[in-house]
Formats: C-alpha cells, sequence, structure tokens
C-alpha cells in the first residue's frame, strides 16, 4: 500500500501510521484500492476509524442512462459519500462501469456475478448455464478496470441451501447475487463455485491489491427472518473464509444484514466481530421496521446508528426508494445524508476522533446566533440554507419558530442587564 496514501489516512483519522498498518496487519482495518486506479478520496474502514458511509449507484433493465448515474455519482459524493457501489444490471455494462471509474473520486465496488448473469441473459441463455470461468473472468475483468472492491457471495454452500429450505422464511432470498447463486447450484447439483473454487479467487484480487466484500446472500429481508439459522451459519462460514483470506494476504469486509430488529442489532455486530475476528463489518442499513417504503431511509438510519455505536464500521445507505424503485438523484442524496446523519452519531458515541467537536462548533455559533456558521458547519449546507431562507424572519437573529421570544436571544439580553 503506498505510505502517502495510508499517511493522509491516518492524519484524517487521527491515528498513528503505525496504529493504521497494525490494523492492516490484523485484518481488523483495510484500505480498499486497486493498484491499479488512482482514488482521490482514499478512505480506511475498520476498527477506531470513522464510521465510513457507501452509496448504491447503477442502471436497471428499465432504466439504463449513463448520464444519470453519472449524475447520481456526483450527488453522492457531494454529500458525502465515502465510497460507490455500481449495481447496474442494464445497458452496456462495461461502458458504465468504466466511466464511474473514471469520474468516481471514492473508492468504487461491484457484483460481478451480476454481469455474469447478465451476459447469458442477453445470449437468451439462462442464468443456470453460466460457466464457472465465465464468472471468475468476469470478475478479472472488474479488477482488470480497476474496481477497489467486490462483492462476492462465498458463503453460501450446498448445505445452508438445504437448511434455508427447512427454514421456512417469509422472504427466503432478497440478495440478488445471492439467488443467482442459489439457482445455478439447484438447477447443477454442485456446489457454489465462490466457495469451491475460493483460492482462485483469493489469488485473483492478490493480484490487484483489491479488496473482497464477502457478501450475505443469506440476509433477512424482513424482521420476522432475522437472526435465524441459515443467517447465522453463513456468517460462520464468511468467518472462516476470513481466515483464509489473511492467510493470503487479501483484505477483506464482511456484509451484514438487512432487516433486523433494533433488540437484535448488537449481538448480530457482536456475532460478526466474534466468528469474523474483528473483520471490518459492512451493513445495510439494517432496517428496523418492515412498514416504512417510502421512508426506509429513516429506518435505515435508526438501525445503521445502533449498528455503528455497537461497532459496525460501514454503512450502506438506503433511499426513500427502497422496496419501491430505482432512486433517482434526489433521493441517493437523501440517502447518504441519513446514513451520515446514522454514522456521525454513532462516532460520537463511540468517541471517535473529532466527532463531538463538530457539533461542540456548531452549538457556539446557534448560541450566538450565528446562522450563516450554523448553515456552514451542518451536515447538509444547501438544505439548511434553504429552508433558512424562506423564513419570514431569516434576514433577523431570531428564526420564525420563536421570533421576539427567542429564548438564546432573551437570555443573552437578560444576562447583560
Amino acid at each position: 500500500m503506498n505510505r502517502s496514501v495510508l499517511n493522509r489516512i491516518a492524519k484524517e483519522e487521527g491515528v498513528t501510521l503505525d496504529f493504521l498498518s497494525d490494523g492492516l496487519s490484523t485484518g481488523t482495518i483495510v484500505v480498499p484500492k486497486n493498484k491499479k486506479r488512482r482514488v482521490k478520496r482514499p478512505v480506511g474502514i475498520g476498527n477506531r476509524l470513522r464510521t465510513k458511509v457507501n452509496a448504491n449507484i447503477g442502471t436497471s433493465p428499465d432504466s439504463a442512462d449513463l448520464k444519470t448515474e453519472l449524475q447520481k455519482m456526483k450527488a453522492a459524493e457531494k454529500a458525502g459519500a465515502d465510497t460507490l457501489m455500481d449495481l447496474s444490471t442494464g445497458g452496456d455494462l462495461d461502458e458504465i462501469r468504466k466511466a464511474i471509474l473514471d469520474q468516481a473520486q471514492v473508492p468504487v465496488g461491484t457484483v460481478p456475478i451480476y454481469q455474469a448473469c447478465v451476459e447469458n441473459v442477453s445470449k437468451k441463455r439462462s442464468v443456470v448455464d453460466m460457466q464457472v470461468d465465465q464468472i471468475f473472468r468476469v470478475i478479472e475483468k472488474h479488477l482488470s478496470d480497476g474496481v477497489d472492491f467486490v462483492t462476492v457471495h462465498c458463503g453460501i454452500t450446498q448445505q445452508s441451501v438445504e437448511r434455508l429450505k427447512k427454514q421456512r422464511r417469509i422472504t427466503e432470498v432478497v440478495s440478488r447475487g445471492g439467488r443467482f447463486l442459489i439457482e445455478w447450484m439447484l438447477y447443477n447439483k454442485k456446489e457454489n463455485p465462490l466457495y469451491e473454487y475460493y483460492d482462485r479467487l483469493l489469488a485473483i484480487a492478490k493480484e490487484y491489491e483489491a479488496t473482497l466484500s464477502l457478501g450475505d446472500g443469506l440476509r433477512p429481508g424482513s424482521l420476522a427472518d432475522a437472526s435465524d439459522r441459515p443467517q447465522i451459519q453463513e456468517l460462520i462460514i464468511i468467518g472462516e473464509l476470513v481466515d483464509r483470506a489473511r492467510e493470503a494476504g487479501v483484505q477483506v469486509i464482511v456484509e451484514g444484514p438487512g432487516h433486523v430488529p433494533m433488540n437484535q442489532i448488537e449481538s448480530n455486530v457482536s456475532m460478526e466481530k466474534t466468528l469474523c475476528k474483528g473483520a471490518p463489518f459492512y451493513v445495510l442499513g439494517p432496517l428496523v421496521t418492515d412498514v416504512s417504503p417510502g421512508y426506509d431511509h429513516i429506518s435505515a438510519a435508526i438501525g445503521g446508528a445502533i449498528a455503528a455505536a455497537c461497532g459496525a464500521d460501514f454503512l450502506c445507505y438506503v433511499t426513500p426508494t427502497e422496496h419501491l424503485s430505482l432512486p433517482g438523484t434526489e433521493e441517493v442524496r437523501e440517502g447518504v445524508i441519513a446514513l451520515r446523519i446514522a454514522a456521525h452519531a454513532a462516532d460520537i458515541a463511540k468517541g471517535v476522533y473529532k466527532a463531538e467537536d463538530w457539533d461542540r462548533r456548531l452549538s457556539k455559533m446557534r448560541k450566538n446566533l450565528d446562522w450563516e456558521g450554523m448553515i456552514r458547519l451542518s451536515i447538509d449546507p444547501e438544505r439548511a440554507r434553504r429552508i433558512r431562507e424562506k423564513n419570514p424572519s431569516h434576514s433577523k437573529k431570531a428564526c420564525s419558530m420563536c421570533g421576539e421570544y427567542c429564548v438564546i436571544k432573551n437570555l443573552e439580553d437578560l444576562f447583560r442587564t
């Protein structure tokens, strides 16, 4: 890893270079960065570092406009996303990925199994007709293009599929990558190739110095399915795969649920940290209720704050359109901000370097009724300014909520008498 990159990350995180290097050597910290790509805003993810937020973008078969995806990418970065994932399944996937890699300032991840499946479907073949070499060829293509981290669903096995059948879940499989592999395994009556040929995968990742994100293909898609046997068995297998990745010198992240009741989040984080020996934990939300379509970014922010405060390191955003449609630029921005609030709230609870200082500085601006300072320091200055300027009292010291009864202003006047 480039020493100047590590020095920059250590300085931003308020840790020593030795601490960062030790975390990288033990696997409790990762720096997703492909050796073939220059990342303008590299990040460290893991133990005692600021909680990071990922934004998913990407096309679908019904909406495959590259210009739109690049607009989403820029909106996510402007809103403060630390990483991006291109989950495209529509249009020219190679062109879309390369354009995002070329223009993105942050680390970029992908899910290569999507492209392997799309290629088969485009040739009028079924997903179950995928060849093992084809799957690995697509993975290598993504890494050769410069992708910094890839989600690979290696923890699904024949045994766990049998357990899934017996579990009788409400929402059996909600992971697209997991579903593709399970369908392939059941039809071909063979083991998951990403599990069976895991050493081959490690060799490719090591060649490009890329990070593997071990996907949770059996994650719960509803609260009723959370923390069940298939989910936990997959996590046990992933823990074993983490050991093998570290032995091979490959950086690895562990992905987590999903939909999880608030009272189960702490135990889910604790299990991952124990079974995966401190590997950085990357959670989707988690959503704490199933009844929030249209507001799933709020549900995810609640779960994300709890998960990160309990030790999760990396939050995947959820947008207001989750479960409903492909997000637009505004939904991408809202999703990033919601999960950044969650991440920051958790960082305060964890005592992360300078997290509380941000709030202290803004509070001083509030005390002084320094509206411009408050807006500048807020997590979303554009929205804060927009709200302030449509306020009929925006040119005055007080706001329209209290007006002449402003507590801060009146107490200030009182204390000066």
